[in-house]
């Protein structure tokens, strides 16, 4: 019987940005349900995965496939229906300075169709998971870092995907601030998402006691 794939898999994946090779021959499974840190210095090619899982990029050679999908095979036209599976979070937040909170939450929602009778429920779920449901009528200006970036992780979960990517999520916040943002994580990941999060917070990774996936010169070595 062979083996079964994780709910991510690279198989020899080489990505070149003209002579800069970010990755080469890459090769890694992430099993469903996992929390794994991708480490690397800057440059290393972290946000390159995270963006070929996205299939916002695509593989020079090799396999990406997530959840069953091929995303080097994917037609830009099956794109947003296949990033219904992916909730993300990034370093510099995203959010929409003119909208409220509650309405940042909902415009993922809009996007991928939901109807507007069930938006409610569903930004008042995660605004509660993340510990927002007080800020819900403010809007981004009013908030710190801590509570924005709070903001982009409902957002990503409001859609409730199979897969969270995170890139630097902690990367504008204080040590404190950082860990209660990754002690959500955790629990959101307990929940049953895969997590796949970049970073190059080493305090994080040391408590955290995740699988690490460290790239080195365009190469992944596990440690």
């Amino acid at each position: 019987m062979p083996e079964e794939i994780g709910i991510v898999h690279f198989k020899e994946v080489t990505k070149k940005f003209g002579s800069q090779v970010a990755l080469n021959n890459v090769s890694f499974d992430v099993k469903k349900g996992e929390f794994i840190f991708i480490t690397g210095p800057s440059g290393a090619g972290k946000t390159t995965i995270l963006k070929l899982i996205l299939g916002e990029l695509t593989a020079d050679s090799g396999e990406v496939t997530v959840d069953g999908f091929n995303v080097t095979l994917l037609q830009s036209q099956d794109l947003p229906r296949y990033r219904q599976k992916i909730g993300t979070v990034f370093q510099d937040f995203k959010v929409l300075p003119e909208r409220t909170i509650g309405e940042n939450v909902a415009v993922a929602l809009a996007v991928i169709g939901l109807p507007e009778t069930e938006w409610n429920a569903r930004v008042e779920h995660v605004l509660k998971l993340a510990g927002l449901s007080r800020q819900t009528n403010l809007f981004p200006s009013q908030l710190s870092g801590g509570e924005l970036q709070r903001v982009s992780l409902a957002r990503a979960l409001a859609v409730n995907p199979k897969i969270l990517l995170a890139d630097e999520p902690t990367g504008n916040l204080d040590w404190e601030t950082s860990d209660n943002l990754m002690d959500l994580f955790e629990k959101i990941n307990k929940e049953g998402k895969t997590i796949i999060m970049a970073t190059h917070n080493m305090e994080i990774v040391k408590k955290y006691k995740k699988r690490v996936i460290n790239i080195v010169s365009g190469t992944i070595k596990e440690r």
